[in-house]
């Protein structure tokens, strides 16, 4: 989609123009994919101070109704009945051979169930959940809503002059704020490994916030190139690049994202689709043939997605889905899916990066430390 006419725009379309952003195509939007200060830049502020990012092309629902939770556990591998009020989990929509159609984040918030799935992935998603659990459970698009996130060791230091009291959240927890009339809801999340905040709002009142946000000393605007960067020292995954409906959680090694309850054994074990398939996985009655690793090279030359992987014989074992120069890391770090004998800590092997072989070795992520704030 070259042509921006035909992209969508957040509400933060003009101020991004006016901050001088390069703007990009991205899940059917148009997007900033940095500010004039740079990616490196963007990304260091992030690490050190805060950057807000708009991620209004992002996914907005609610499922309401008395069986909404029951509802929304049929379709993931992922405990949600037993969720606590105002708690936050990571989830995983499943085809019925176990591939990944999205991962998502939800919050129980007593009345409804929120739920924020990726922009590319929304109107997919939203039919899927329609059809399997429309007829148990009210579902909701907020579409029209936008979304920020504001990330970094300062981010919930400066939020907290405009929204007194979001500094007693933790890690994972959500609550509703209001601004200037308008209705919030904040959680402490995000996807740059760092502490933060990711704020939903009427689209009406995004511009207003978005500037009381960065007339704060501490904030300064990030587009989608650092974002990519943060998640990737962070070892998170990117939909489409790192996760898809070709993979399975556990060949993603997101085990962590399944509960206890949710596997053999637990009180309401499997019921989800492709449950047969990931549980055996889990329980290694079916083989996994590959699995999702961090690398990092070990000559100064980035790997980028899509390059090969082969062991130190020259046999194809893999491709890396993501790879870059990691600016705070200070070294090229990528990941990637290798044949299951080479996915273990410390295993050597090369990329071919155009005709050469980079030696790399299996690493384990973040590549950069995690510093969300637990309490």
């Amino acid at each position: 989609m070259s042509d921006t006419t035909a992209l969508l725009q957040t509400p933060l379309n003009a101020l991004h123009l006016e901050l001088g952003a390069r703007m990009v195509p991205f899940a059917g939007y148009s997007m900033p994919v940095q500010y004039p200060a740079g990616l490196k830049a963007e990304h260091h502020h992030t690490r050190n101070a805060a950057g807000l990012f708009d991620v209004s092309h992002m996914g907005q629902l609610t499922l309401s109704g008395p069986d909404a939770a029951a509802a929304f556990e049929s379709l993931m591998p992922v405990d949600v009945i037993g969720l606590g009020l105002n708690k936050q989990r990571y989830g995983l929509l499943l085809t019925d051979e176990g591939g990944i159609i999205d991962d998502l984040m939800f919050v129980n918030r007593g009345s409804d169930i929120f739920v924020i799935v990726n922009g590319a992935c929304k109107h997919g998603d939203l039919a899927h959940i329609q059809a399997r659990i429309g007829g148990r459970c009210t579902v909701t698009p907020q579409f029209d809503r936008a979304l920020l996130a504001l990330q970094g060791p300062q981010a919930v230091t400066a939020l907290q002059r405009l929204l007194p009291g979001v500094e007693k959240l933790v890690f994972m927890t959500g609550a509703a704020f209001t601004w200037n009339g308008a209705d919030l809801f904040v959680t402490r999340s995000g996807y740059t490994g760092e502490d933060g905040c990711e704020i939903s709002l009427p689209a009406a009142s995004a511009e207003a916030f978005a500037r009381a946000l960065l007339a704060l000393p501490e904030v300064k605007p990030v587009g989608l190139g650092a974002r990519n960067s943060l998640r990737l020292e962070a070892g998170l995954c990117l939909y489409g690049n790192d996760i898809d409906t070709t993979t399975t959680p556990v060949e993603a090694a997101l085990n962590w994202a399944m509960q206890k309850v949710r596997r053999t054994g637990g009180e309401r074990a499997g019921g989800f689709p492709g449950a047969e398939r990931v549980l055996g996985q889990l329980d290694s009655t079916e083989a996994l043939t590959r699995k999702r690793v961090g690398l990092i090279a070990l000559e100064r030359v980035p790997v980028r997605e899509h390059v090969e992987l082969q062991s130190l014989d020259g046999q194809k074992i893999g491709e890396v889905t993501s790879g870059l120069l990691g600016p705070t890391a200070d070294k090229p770090v990528a990941i990637g899916y290798v044949a299951s004998e080479f996915a273990a800590i410390g295993t050597r092997i090369n990329a071919l990066v155009r005709g050469k072989a980079v030696p790399m070795e299996i690493a384990p992520m973040p590549f950069v430390p995690n510093r969300y704030f637990r309490g």
